[in-house]
């Protein structure tokens, strides 16, 4: 098909035309997807549910602490990220983690 002949017009139907033709085609191809995935599940004994069903996500844990201010218990850091002010602080004036391991 020569496009460069035809009138603006004419260029404007063939892209409505194309559009329905991409549209329509797209909803047979995703039927036929969804009856092949639906026969191969049927195949391996799974249903619907099986497949589309949410796991439970495992309930995370915080972590233990490992250290504690020698001076204000509520204070812990498990010993993982940034150290908190108060660690640094406690590890210019001399402490070590040692000093403040539980």
């Amino acid at each position: 098909m020569d496009y460069q002949s035809l009138s603006f017009t004419e260029l404007q139907d063939l892209l409505v035309q194309i559009q329905a033709e991409l549209n329509q085609r797209e909803k047979a191809e995703k039927a036929e997807a969804k009856s092949k995935i639906l026969e191969l599940a049927k195949a391996h004994g799974l249903s619907l549910d099986d497949l589309f069903k949410q796991t439970e996500s495992k309930v995370k844990k915080p972590v233990e602490a490992k250290y504690r201010h020698p001076a204000d218990t509520s204070l812990t850091w498990s010993g993982r990220g940034r150290k908190p002010l108060w660690v640094q602080e406690l590890l210019e004036q001399g402490k070590t983690l040692e000093d403040l391991a539980i």
